[in-house]
């Protein structure tokens, strides 16, 4: 048996036109994309921390007081339907830099294409710097990424 549709069409409504898909507009913001590109960047191994030394020590305050910035190091300029991002990064030491940048370009295009629906006309890396882990204290098991960054 078929039931009858208890919301009214918006066609049925006298001077309302239907919904058409893709109607309205949609902004997504400089911040939202460099968000996404942030996290995207940070997923690939060998990624230390984002930011150069002024915006890594902002981070570590951040961090101290339980807030993150996912954005941290990340630009992106956003036109209507492409986008361009600038990372700023520390890498781990003994992480191949050109592989590196490699990867983290193909993590940000996969990524900002696919959650923000824009396309990625390219994703410039900047590597300020490589981290090199102090060594493991006696007692404490080693960590590849300490807690807190080292600030400089």
């Amino acid at each position: 048996m078929e039931y009858p549709d208890p919301q009214p069409a918006a066609a049925a409504v006298p001077g309302l036109a239907e919904p058409q898909p893709g109607s309205g507009r949609t902004v997504i913001s400089e911040t939202a994309v460099a968000k996404v590109a942030g996290i995207a960047a940070r997923s690939v191994p060998g990624v230390y921390s984002l930011g150069s030394g002024p915006s890594r020590a902002l981070g570590a305050f951040r961090d101290a007081v339980g807030s993150t910035d996912h954005a941290a190091g990340v630009r992106a300029e956003v036109g209507e339907t492409q986008v361009a991002v600038d990372i700023d990064l520390v890498a781990l030491y003994g992480t191949p830099l050109h592989a590196l940048a490699d990867q983290i370009r193909a993590a940000v295009y996969a990524a900002v294409e696919e959650l923000v629906g824009l396309q990625v006309i390219e994703v410039n890396i900047e590597i300020n710097d490589v981290y090199v882990p102090g060594p493991a204290k006696p007692g404490t098991p080693a960590e590849t990424r300490p807690a807190r960054e080292a600030i400089q």
